[in-house]
């Protein structure tokens, strides 16, 4: 696990094996950005011409490494870039600091020590610097013979992971610095874990294993922890549930987490989507569409996270998470496109298509997360391809009941650096899910699908609850290659947000 500390030491006499400086892109060329004084003096005030003659421009996410100058004990200078030149009294922005951060402890995988003199006007800025390079560090390699979790090297590049990163210009004994770094560990910790949650392949990630590894983290953190198995959902009701996960060997599960505080005045309710693997059912997914499906349960994870992280910030909010977990498989006991399933609400559901398994699983929790009245739900889920389609590969969108619960949230992803966007609950489309055998169909037009799955789940809320629904689909696992922070594979999209959010509850801040 990489380390994250701070320093007031020189540049030039800390022991490492990397500076890390900044810079920006400038109309004339690059820009040595504010915390790298030390090292630009060192080159006698020439580091933006020689990062020049290199081809450096100072553009997002560039990586620049050059000797370091004499008398330094490092013996490299690694200048990353931090996009445009920010405007006349303005500073580089909270996301520029943690992509940067994150694209140059990517950088120094296999180093030991790397000490980051990037900008720091104040504890924001440290944290954003923490949250970067903790997050750009990781690496998943446990099932690689010589990976790291075997005391051997992370696989990929054949290099572990930055093991300690050092924050200069930072004040160790400030209360607000120190706060904003504690913070920092304990979100990209915990999002870290979701992102090993959404990486680890299937077979080894069944409903019943994802809810001993909740337990296990409950225990640790002081957290509540309920597991419903196969028999008490039977005994419960919860049909949804039960429908999707029916055709699968490894039984599904209801798992409730929570967290709560004596100083609390308000209680947020998040729900997660936790389909371990989705093959679409008898609605079996067409070939290109399976290999990453053990993606589907990053909603779950999300939410996992965000109560665990909750818990470790001792947050003055009750947090509730809700981890609607299940395997989605056809066999001869899978439910059919054609079933009827009564849910937990007691509504009934004519599934049209079991790869619209996601808001059946939902549909149950939602309602049991109604039941005792929170003061605002928030569901995560991979939910439609519609929503990928609509907003791209990096963006989730945000659906609501109330449109200032929807801002709000818009809101709280950007100030951590989450892309999303705010998309309506149209009524007229609710009409596509009328059903002549049931209360309602799980499928409904095809054009605005994301947006029918919205009107679904919100007809599992409670009445009189702020609800909303986060469609992590594109964002949740990055099949491309890594940039900024983000890896290849699970990103552990939307945790940030609703740490914020529980945040924001806490402060009576989010109504």
């Amino acid at each position: 696990m990489t380390a994250l500390t701070l320093s007031t030491s020189a540049a030039s006499g800390l022991r490492a094996d990397a500076i890390v400086v900044g810079v920006a892109k400038g109309a004339q060329g690059p820009v040595v950005a504010p915390g790298a004084e030390a090292v630009d003096k060192a080159y006698d005030g020439r580091l933006a011409d020689v990062l020049q003659t290199l081809g450096a421009s100072g553009a997002e996410g560039e990586v620049t490494k050059l000797p370091a100058p004499s008398g330094f004990k490092a013996p490299v200078v690694v200048a990353v870039g931090l996009g445009a030149l920010p405007e006349k009294d303005e500073a580089h922005t909270a996301e520029s600091l943690r992509r940067a951060a994150g694209a140059a402890a990517r950088a120094l995988a296999g180093s030991k020590k790397a000490a980051f003199a990037l900008p720091l006007a104040d504890p924001a800025d440290a944290g954003a610097v923490g949250e970067g390079a903790l997050l750009g560090a990781y690496s998943f390699d446990a099932y690689k013979e010589n990976g790291t979790a075997k005391g051997g090297k992370a696989a990929g590049n054949g290099k572990a992971p930055l093991a300690e990163i050092v924050l200069l210009g930072a004040k160790p004994r400030d209360k607000a610095y120190k706060a904003a770094v504690e913070r920092a560990v304990a979100v990209t910790e915990e999002l870290n874990r979701a992102r090993d949650l959404i990486n680890t392949p299937p077979n080894d990630l069944t409903p019943e294993a994802f809810a001993a590894v909740a337990q296990a983290a409950a225990k640790e953190h002081g957290i509540k922890v309920q597991v419903l198995d196969e028999k008490a959902l039977a005994k419960g009701g919860y049909g949804g549930i039960l429908g999707v996960g029916a055709g699968s060997a490894a039984a599904p599960r209801l798992v409730k987490l929570s967290y709560t505080s004596s100083k609390a005045k308000k209680h947020l309710a998040l729900v997660g989507k936790g389909i371990t693997y989705d093959s679409g059912g008898i609605s079996l997914k067409p070939a290109g569409h399976n290999e990453t499906m053990k993606c589907d349960m990053s909603g779950a994870a999300a939410v996992f996270a965000a109560v665990v992280a909750a818990a470790r910030l001792g947050l003055e909010v009750n947090v509730t998470g809700w981890l609607a977990l299940a395997e989605n498989m056809p066999s001869g006991s899978a439910t059919r496109p054609g079933d009827v399933l009564r849910m937990y609400s007691g509504k009934t559901v004519e599934v049209l298509n079991t790869d619209a398994e996601g808001r059946l699983v939902l549909a149950d929790a939602l309602w049991k997360a109604s039941e005792e009245k929170p003061d605002a739900i928030v569901d995560v889920a991979t939910l439609t391809g519609a929503m990928v389609l609509a907003l791209g590969n990096r963006t989730f969108g945000v659906m609501a009941n109330d449109d200032a619960f929807r801002t709000a949230i818009v809101e709280a992803a950007e100030e951590v650096g989450e892309d999303s966007w705010p998309m309506p609950l149209p009524a007229h489309l609710r009409k596509g899910m009328d059903s002549p055998t049931a209360d309602i169909a799980n499928m409904g037009e095809r054009m605005g699908g994301g947006l029918v799955a919205g009107l679904f789940l919100q007809e599992f809320v409670g009445e009189g609850i702020t609800w909303a629904h986060l469609d992590i689909a594109g964002p949740a696992f990055n099949e491309q290659g890594p940039f900024g922070y983000t890896p290849k594979g699970g990103t552990g999209s939307a945790v940030r947000t609703l740490v914020r959010l529980a945040e924001l509850t806490a402060a009576g801040d989010l109504g």
